[in-house]
């Protein structure tokens, strides 16, 4: 489904919890520089209306992450160069880079975490009959066979957008009858003969493409926070090998190993009993669910994937870390800001 306006807010919190705690954390090694930007202040009041329990299982959860990539990334804890900790715009997201935290130091290294907050979703993409999709995921245009079989469903949904519109009532979805079969199926349709197609014309390339549209073009540390489980899960996505590496002489403590893209498509289709939703089936372990939906109540001549990663290979390294009651708290101060302060567990003086 789309993001909504709480999964935004909640997912900003848990961006600034994240690059709250690698500042603190590594100031005690380096000098760090938490960079103010508009995201960083968007990102910090959606942290700060979060309510007060609400705000130590983020820092609970944030700082869980760290101590997973600290074991994996010897260069965080370096004394010799500076480090700054930033957030990322969402067009960075729009051109392929799916990083929400950054740190770097200067031009010589850095990584990128992107943060999520109870899912694991990945990049949604819509669908038209003025968007190239094969071009913009895979930089392979799409044929005018493909754009003629999706134009039967956008042009007659841009009319109804447009004449409820110049009447002042905006149609809204529920007033077509089974969109399912009329919207969603063709699209589908017309979207798997186009993916086979490419597939057949660049053979070898277009699955690896996929992926690496899906889940992004820069390595990166996926970071979900599961509130009711009180853990934090990590997976590492070395597409490039940038990830895990020494410092000096000094080594991670786990290695990170390169990720394998696919090759093949195994299979791509309908999900069982599903009108709306196809699988992809890849080869290297690689399963995606692509489901399509309209993202408004309002009739519009676009429809919008939500993706989901159903199974990925082995070479992604997953760790998942409890969260500690025996932590290092954040008190907010109107004047000094979260201020760290170590403390026993919530609960007990």
């Amino acid at each position: 489904m789309a993001k909504s306006g709480k999964q935004t807010e909640t997912g900003k919190a848990f961006e600034y919890a994240c690059a709250f705690v690698l500042f603190e954390r590594y100031s005690q090694y380096t000098t760090v520089k938490l960079l103010d930007s508009p995201q960083m202040q968007t990102a910090k009041r959606a942290f700060e209306n979060l309510g007060t329990k609400e705000q130590k299982e983020y820092m609970q959860g944030a700082e869980a992450a760290i101590r997973i990539i600290d074991r994996l990334e010897p260069k965080l804890s370096n004394t010799k160069s500076a480090m700054s900790v930033s957030l990322q715009t969402d067009s960075a997201g729009i051109a392929g880079d799916v990083r929400d935290v950054l740190c770097l130091r200067g031009d010589e290294w850095q990584i990128g975490l992107s943060c999520k907050h109870n899912h694991q979703a990945v990049k949604h993409s819509r669908l038209s009959d003025t968007i190239d999709f094969g071009k913009d995921w895979f930089g392979k245009a799409c044929s005018q066979e493909y754009f003629n079989a999706v134009r039967e469903v956008f042009i007659p949904l841009r009319k109804i957008r447009d004449d409820s519109k110049a009447q002042g009532n905006p149609a809204k979805w529920d007033v077509l009858e089974d969109k399912e079969s009329k919207c969603y199926i063709p699209v589908l349709k017309a979207f798997m003969k186009e993916l086979q197609r490419l597939d057949s014309a660049y053979p070898g390339e277009i699955p690896g493409r996929l992926i690496k549209y899906l889940i992004g073009v820069n390595d990166f540390y996926k970071v979900i926070m599961n509130d009711q489980r009180r853990f934090t899960m990590i997976e590492s996505v070395n597409i490039n090998g940038t990830l895990n590496q020494k410092d000096g002489k000094k080594k991670a403590l786990v290695d990170v190993p390169l990720m394998k893209l696919p090759t093949r498509f195994y299979e791509i289709g309908f999900k069982e009993g599903s009108k709306n939703t196809i699988v992809v089936v890849c080869d290297q372990g690689w399963n995606v669910s692509m489901r399509i939906h309209n993202a408004s109540s309002k009739i519009e001549p676009s429809l919008k994937f939500d993706v989901q990663l159903m199974a990925m290979p082995s070479s992604i390294l997953t760790q998942i870390e409890p969260w500690t009651e025996t932590h290092t708290t954040y008190e907010y101060h109107p004047t000094l800001g979260f201020v760290a302060e170590d403390k026993p567990p919530y609960g007990k003086e």
